[in-house]
């Protein structure tokens, strides 16, 4: 038992009488009994992620705080928040791990940030073995909350790093993030979960109009420009709008009743679930249906990554080539001014057909 006291004043005084709570200026609270000692006994010293979950007022981070102390995370003002990771590839991968996906955000000083984008900016510097951290997703809508864990789970998982606890009252994540352990504040027990299947994602893609475009264009890493004659999909996840894909046919003499990717965006808080794999062939397999044939060119390394490995897609002729097409163009617009044409035309792209499933 744990003893709290207060100077009483006249507004203690007035809140005692108004809600008939007598108070002296003491209170008392039960923190978890449990020792680090029986923790350690029960889930041992060597696992991946543990989680304290409980209502507040339970303890959780008087328990969290045997673990360590939480890192405190300090910002220049001056500088990016991208600039404070020893190289663009961390950056990247931190901020992908918790569900920061807005390039230019990446860009902005930290107080500038909303208070959602603070608080995954924060989380992207203390994920690191032996972390410990407390209010995980208190800030962020449920939805995003269970996106980001997906992609800590990931990042964890394929950096190998150990002994992370997290606190958090929000017992909706525990499936998404897969931990090892889980300590209920509420009800004193420790089981370990991470043998547990993640929830099935049941991912809707629904025909649209190019008028959706609208919700997605400041999305898309390349362009916010769309092709009126697309033929447009949207996919929905726990009724929230999540992606969007729009498709062109192909004006070839030697390619009959073909059709390109044009336009393919996932929204910046629900990417690294996978929807960009999934909604890209759902709307090949639509196309396959129809008799036609499917063609992607990306130059988005983890999607055309992905298409490398998988059976259903198969490399064309100018796959993993540069972009030297984009010196012979002669658009004078702003957003295809010459020093940015020529400044992508050496990136890599991957030019896929798509086979399915054989």
């Amino acid at each position: 038992m744990k003893k709290i006291t207060v100077t009483p004043d006249i507004i203690t005084e007035e809140i005692s009488r108004m809600f008939d709570y007598q108070f002296d200026g003491t209170t008392y609270f039960e923190p978890p009994t449990i020792s680090p000692i029986d923790m350690i006994n029960i889930i041992g010293n060597d696992f991946s992620i543990g989680l304290i979950v409980g209502p507040s007022g339970t303890g959780k981070s008087t328990l969290l705080e045997t673990f360590g102390k939480e890192k405190k995370i300090e910002w220049d003002n001056t500088k990016a928040v991208v600039s404070h990771f020893e190289n663009a590839e961390i950056a990247k991968d931190k901020f992908a791990a918790v569900g920061f996906n807005s390039i230019p955000s990446w860009m902005r000083p930290y107080e500038v940030l909303s208070t959602g984008e603070k608080f995954r900016a924060d989380l992207s510097r203390k994920l690191e073995s032996n972390a410990v951290i407390d209010e995980y997703t208190s800030v962020i809508d449920r939805n995003v909350a269970k996106a980001a864990s997906v992609a800590i789970r990931r990042y964890v998982d394929n950096h190998k790093l150990k002994n992370l606890v997290f606190a958090t009252c929000h017992f909706d994540i525990i499936e998404w993030l897969q931990p090892d352990w889980v300590f209920d504040t509420s009800t004193g027990s420790v089981t370990t979960r991470r043998l547990e299947r993640r929830p099935e994602i049941v991912l809707e893609i629904l025909p649209c109009s190019t008028n959706a475009w609208t919700l997605f264009r400041n999305h898309h890493y390349l362009s916010g420009d769309i092709n009126k004659s697309s033929r447009c999909w949207i996919a929905v996840w726990n009724d929230n709008p999540v992606g969007f894909s729009a498709n062109l046919a192909l004006p070839s003499g030697t390619l009959k009743n073909a059709w390109k990717g044009h336009r393919t965006v996932i929204l910046p808080d629900y990417q690294g679930m996978g929807f960009g794999v999934r909604m890209s062939e759902a709307i090949a397999e639509i196309f396959l249906a129809e008799g036609k044939r499917y063609f992607t060119k990306t130059a988005h390394p983890r999607l055309g990554q992905y298409r490398e490995s998988s059976s259903k897609w198969r490399g064309t002729t100018h796959n993993l080539e540069d972009r030297k097409d984009y010196l012979k163009n002669k658009r004078s617009d702003k957003k295809y001014n010459r020093k940015h044409l020529k400044k992508h035309s050496d990136r890599m792209t991957y030019a896929h057909e798509y086979i399915g499933s054989k």
